[in-house]
């Protein structure tokens, strides 16, 4: 039959060579063995052919050659052998190259042509390190030579220069051929590992990326590094990161560096490549030609010509776009690749996540900071502390607060011992905490390191879980042992203020009252003799009226302290028996209505206080109109449900009785609004309040389980609406005057003013008594048309100050262009608002306070007209 190739013991080479043809008629690429080649010592080749077989294939029919078989002629076997071994050189998928004895090229075959870029007339003869080493590389051509030299073959991955200049990573099998114990020549035998290279430092890359993502204090740090990596991978020399904030939608680049250009400052999106990208969500390499043709489909607008080449990639977390990332080339030289691209997008991937993340920990540690911050330099204690009692941790205002000098003094406490002064209020305090799992506003007594006793509101919560070994209980300890001290001089100050506010409203009425009566008794006195049987009474009349005069001087100065209690009160009654009491405080010129709902039920507080919330309403209203207007007080019973309005849903709800005050005053912001139950804040110039007025209501209000609301509009008044608690119970049982002395009379004319038809009665009958002519009027505007009508002079008008319409003080001005020569005295049962203006205050001498006798009106109508004329 015919003879079959094969293949001697340890004959390596001739694996080789069956490895090689078995690829090529599979078509695929194989991995190959590296090389050995025999010492001298070693046995020949053992590489042999039976050609018996190879010479029939050459005739024409398989019988024929069973019928015909000849051994082949030692030629015939070179020559096959010589065109077996060309063969399997040139179609070798691995550029291969062999060399004489001194290192210059013999033969190469095709794939070596392809790789290198050179024809075989480019190659023979020259010497290999010339050909194909790189310029930097000459002690490792001089290295190689020396261990082929030596006989001793090598395996090595490094670089070779093509043709063009560009430098391909290789893994070079490079051995001495030896004939006869004699180096003849050397082969080396090159694959290409660019692409695996290419894949071992993009995965260096992506593993170095999270590991700076995990090292780097700072983003910047972070970028910089990120910036390095890349830069190892391509040219990475104008690099940038954009990143896109979702909140302040502003585009922003926290890392730039850039041969040409500054960073841009933090803007808007536009139409920039960037914001292309981002919007796109894709990578994207732009030329100057691609980008002509986004701008004019009006996809961008550029400012400037785009660099030769432009690679964007989007930073992409979960399909959330983060920003771009950007490199540039200005340089025709350097191009970016498809290939570039794909890398980019991979390294961009990680990136995204990692700047996610970053920015995530850096969030988490500022927020962390600022809880820290937040925590040790609060004002109020906090602490953590067991189930047990024993603190776990407390921050410095605790410390503080308990007159120690550092935590671990704290810490060493027994807290139901050392700290609190009633052991059965820490036990009532952690019942609270077991049953409700949280505590808001628990007052206990605490005894500091010196033996002082302070009083602390602690609120506090459970937490549960977590690496602690059992629930423990944060909470905040407030010392309010001042407070409590500065909360009763609070509620006596503004128990004062508003007895003082509401006696110069009773004032103006008693002090009317007050100056007829004790006006008329001085008439009395004047007309009885001594021994007139009616003379000691008219005397007790008159002491009656001074005592009540000085009583209601005392009220304007002094409020007496009382224990406040809750009882079932009746509101309308409430309501009505303040009416009779308001519409003197807040003046004749502000209109007072009330409407009252029948039946209404009734409510548990204090009467004294629900006074005071409904008198610091309507004086608050009252300041809100300057110029006057209208004020009502409401009441109704009403139900509260779901059908309430969304913005009060969290209201219990149930039935309740509703006040509410309205005024048509000057009406509040939205900013004024949110702060209007602050304590201290206030609108007011300074001097006219105290701020604490409207917070006293709220507090008033919370404390007898109620609730109250504010409604306002600039310029439309303002309507403050408040819920007590209705209750089925019947109502219980609940419960206040100024002084002046005077002679003289004369001929002048004067104009008097004053609503009250009894206080004008006395003025004028006692003017006329002293001689002089009196021309009485009833408001500001009857005044005016008198003293138009009048062509003689007026020497002094006597006006009263506050009056429905013109105002004592109006009055005065419109008078004065037309007589500027008229004196003034002005009457007003409280000073306070007679002086309300600089220059009022400058005519303070022109003024007489209500109650007064007429002996004193007399003398001060003389002193402001002068000597009387004989």
């Amino acid at each position: 039959m015919g003879g079959r190739v094969t293949r001697a013991p340890q004959s390596e080479e001739l694996e080789r060579a069956r490895k090689l043809r078995q690829a090529l008629e599979g078509g695929a690429s194989p991995r190959f063995i590296p090389p050995s080649i025999p010492s001298p010592a070693a046995q020949p080749s053992s590489l042999s052919w039976s050609l018996e077989k190879t010479l029939s294939q050459g005739t024409n029919s398989e019988a024929s050659a069973k019928k015909n078989p000849r051994k082949a002629s030692p030629e015939e076997t070179l020559s096959i052998r010589r065109q077996y071994l060309e063969q399997l050189f040139q179609s070798s998928p691995d550029p291969v190259i062999i060399t004489d004895a001194s290192f210059r090229a013999q033969c190469v075959n095709q794939e070596f042509q392809r790789m290198f870029g050179y024809s075989v007339a480019e190659t023979l003869g020259r010497l290999i390190d010339e050909l194909i080493f790189p310029a930097d590389r000459a002690a490792e051509a001089q290295w190689i030579a020396q261990c082929l030299q030596r006989g001793e073959p090598l395996t090595l991955e490094t670089q070779r220069r093509c043709k063009d200049g560009t430098l391909l990573d290789v893994c070079v099998s490079s051995a001495p051929l030896i004939i006869e114990g004699k180096t003849v020549a050397f082969y080396a035998i090159y694959r290409d590992i660019s692409e695996r290279k290419r894949a071992e430092a993009l995965s260096s890359a992506l593993y170095r990326i999270a590991e700076k993502a995990s090292a780097a204090q700072d983003l910047q740090q972070f970028f910089a590094a990120i910036h390095g990596i890349v830069d190892e991978l391509m040219c990475a020399r104008n690099f940038s990161i954009g990143i896109h904030d979702q909140e302040s939608e502003l585009l922003s680049f926290p890392y730039f560096v850039d041969e040409q250009e500054s960073a841009p400052p933090p803007g808007k999106l536009a139409l920039g490549l960037v914001e292309y990208v981002l919007r796109s969500g894709e990578p994207f390499l732009c030329t100057p030609e691609l980008a002509q043709q986004l701008q004019q489909r009006g996809e961008v607008e550029l400012a400037v010509q785009p660099p030769p080449q432009w690679l964007g990639v989007p930073l992409k977390v979960n399909n959330r776009i983060l920003g771009a990332l950007v490199l540039k080339s200005y340089s025709k030289n350097i191009r970016f690749r498809e290939r570039d691209k794909d890398v980019l997008t991979l390294i961009s991937q990680q990136l995204a996540a990692a700047i996610d993340r970053k920015r995530n920990e850096q969030a988490l540690r500022r927020s962390e900071v600022r809880y820290r911050s937040l925590v040790q330099t609060a004002v109020y204690g906090i602490y953590r502390s067991s189930l047990e009692g024993r603190f776990l941790d407390v921050n410095p205002a605790l410390i503080g607060m308990l007159g120690y000098n550092d935590a671990l003094e704290v810490l060493a406490l027994d807290p139901q011992k050392d700290v609190f002064v009633d052991p059965a209020e820490y036990n009532r305090l952690v019942d609270e905490f077991r049953r409700t799992g949280r505590m808001d506003g628990f007052e206990v007594r605490w005894k500091r390191k010196d033996g002082v006793i302070i009083t602390v509101r602690i609120s506090g919560r459970a937490v549960a879980g977590g690496d602690e070994p059992s629930d423990v209980l944060e909470a905040i300890a407030e010392d309010i042992t001042e407070r409590r001290v500065l909360e009763d001089q609070f509620r006596q100050s503004q128990k004062m203020e508003a007895v003082g506010r509401l006696a110069g409203g009773i004032a103006h009425d008693f002090n009317n009252l007050l100056t007829v009566i004790s006006g008329y008794t001085e008439v009395l006195l004047y007309h009885l003799s001594l021994g007139h049987p009616l003379h000691a009474k008219a005397e007790a009349i008159q002491q009656a009226s001074d005592r009540a005069t000085t009583l209601t001087r005392q009220l304007l100065a002094f409020s007496r302290k009382q224990l406040l209690e809750l009882k079932v009160i009746d509101v309308n009654a409430i309501v009505a028996d303040m009416e009779r009491l308001l519409r003197p405080l807040i003046g004749e010129d502000i209109e007072l209505t009330t409407s009252l709902a029948p039946a209404i039920g009734c409510t548990r507080a204090d009467a004294g206080q629900l006074e005071q919330v409904i008198m610091n309403l309507v004086v608050n209203a009252k300041d809100a109109m300057p110029n006057g207007g209208k004020i009502c007080i409401r009441t109704a019973s009403v139900t509260l449900d779901d059908s309430y309005r969304p913005e009060n849903t969290f209201i219990k709800h149930g039935p309740y009785v509703m006040i509410s005050v309205s005024d048509t005053g000057q009406g509040m912001d939205r900013e004024t609004q949110a702060r209007i139950f602050e304590p201290f804040f206030t609108t007011k110039e300074k001097g006219k309040g105290t701020g604490l007025g409207l917070s006293t209501v709220y507090g008033i209000i919370k404390q007898s389980g109620g609730y109250v609301f504010v409604q306002s509009e600039v310029g439309r008044g303002t309507v403050f609406t408040i819920y007590f608690p209705r209750v089925d119970e019947p109502s219980e049982a609940h419960g206040a005057a100024p002084v002046t002395h005077a002679a003289a009379g004369g001929s002048e004319t004067i104009l008097l003013v004053e609503d009250e038809d009894s206080v004008r009665q006395l003025v004028r009958e006692t003017l006329e008594s002293r001689g002089y002519r009196v021309l009485e009027a009833r408001n500001g505007q009857d005044a005016l048309t008198l003293a138009a009508s009048h062509s003689d002079l007026i020497h002094l008008i006597i006006t009263d100050i506050v009056m429905p319409g013109l105002s004592g003080h109006e009055l005065v001005q419109q008078l004065l262009p037309a007589r500027p020569a008229i004196k003034v005295l002005y009457l007003s049962g409280y000073a306070q608002d007679a002086f309300a203006t600089p220059a009022a205050a400058e005519a303070q001498k022109t003024f007489l306070q209500k109650p007064f006798t007429l002996q004193s009106l007399s003398r001060k109508v003389r002193e402001i007209l002068g000597p009387a004329t004989s």
